[in-house]
């Protein structure tokens, strides 16, 4: 019995060190993709709104879904992650409309099928342009939805515009704390100049690792689509831009902490994360509950950061019944 347990965790390790090592190295079959992710696919047509943000043209990607059979006239705005665009918001999308809800989904600047320029990216940015497409599409107030960096983009636009915020829920939040006195500053030309000097496998390993983070101990070969759009870009003639964007981008959380937003929150909040995503997210997810007025936490068991995909019918679940107490 003890001979076969050996084999077993032999067996056992040679399965991941194997899975490790195919991570590491950058598939044949991934074509260069498009900075503006015009090769990947959106659940819902993708329209544009105009905008003209530090002297420069750019145009903001959004899915304007209706409800499905009877409205109840009322607007869910879904706000997505770092890593990502409204691409992934599908089955969140779907429960919506089903309940009644119209769902608008915008690709901030910079991201998705957004366009990518070189300017000061911040949250009040993200937040007034947010603004603006509803304003443009003729709604007053919806209740905003955020993920990951979505979820501190969400609390700046409940604190900065509380008359436009019906409800509020920060879905598994970046920027839990004010990294400013806790981590070194690297300078952006630091942070660039490292991510243009990655070959293929590690910049297929970077993307890979940045993915697999999110879903610990429960990693499904469906998720690697999600590594192949981030590392289809980097093998694009247009990467140098994009990376020079990521970069600005990633020091958002550093020079724009929320974490003084929370106190200034009116509207109704529901604080819900996978209970895995991170060492300390739940205590952390708490102390906000505890900043916000009258928020309220739900934490979802054994998942980790994308519960929406991990777990959909619990993410769901809630999130329908806290729109619609």
């Amino acid at each position: 019995m003890r001979r076969c347990w050996f084999i077993a965790v032999v067996i056992g390790s040679w399965a991941v060190a194997i899975h490790a090592q195919e991570a590491r190295k950058a598939p044949a079959d991934v074509k260069p993709g498009s900075i503006t992710y015009e090769d990947v696919a959106y659940p819902y047509p993708v329209h544009y709104l105009p905008l003209t943000v530090y002297g420069q043209d750019v145009r903001m990607a959004y899915m304007d879904v209706p409800a499905a059979g009877q409205p109840n006239g009322r607007t869910v705005v879904l706000l997505h992650g770092m890593n990502f665009g409204g691409f992934y918001f599908g089955s969140p999308i779907e429960a919506l409309r089903s309940a009644g809800f119209r769902v608008v989904v915008p690709d901030q600047i910079g991201f998705g099928r957004s366009s990518k320029p070189v300017i000061p990216y911040n949250f009040h940015d993200m937040a007034l342009n947010t603004r603006t497409l509803l304003q443009s599409l003729g709604i007053a107030k919806a209740a905003i939805v955020g993920h990951s960096m979505g979820g501190m983009l969400a609390a700046r636009i409940a604190a900065s515009y509380p008359d436009m915020t019906e409800r509020a829920v920060l879905y598994d939040p970046i920027g839990l704390t004010d990294m400013r006195w806790t981590t070194p500053w690297r300078s952006a030309e630091e942070t660039y100049k490292s991510t243009m000097a990655r070959t293929n496998d590690q910049a297929w390993q970077a993307a890979y690792a940045n993915i697999e983070r999110y879903f610990p101990d429960a990693w499904k070969p469906e998720y690697e689509q999600y590594v192949r759009i981030l590392y289809a870009p980097t093998l694009s003639s247009d990467w140098p831009r994009f990376a020079m964007v990521r970069t600005i981008i990633q020091q958002i959380t550093y020079l724009d902490p929320v974490v003084h937003d929370w106190e200034h929150i009116k509207a109704k909040t529901l604080v819900m994360g996978g209970e895995r995503d991170g060492q300390n997210f739940p205590a952390l997810a708490k102390h906000i509950v505890d900043t916000i007025p009258g928020a309220e936490l739900f934490l979802i068991s054994g998942a980790g950061h994308v519960p929406h995909i991990q777990t959909p019918d619990v993410f769901n679940r809630e999130l329908l019944k806290f729109l619609s107490e």
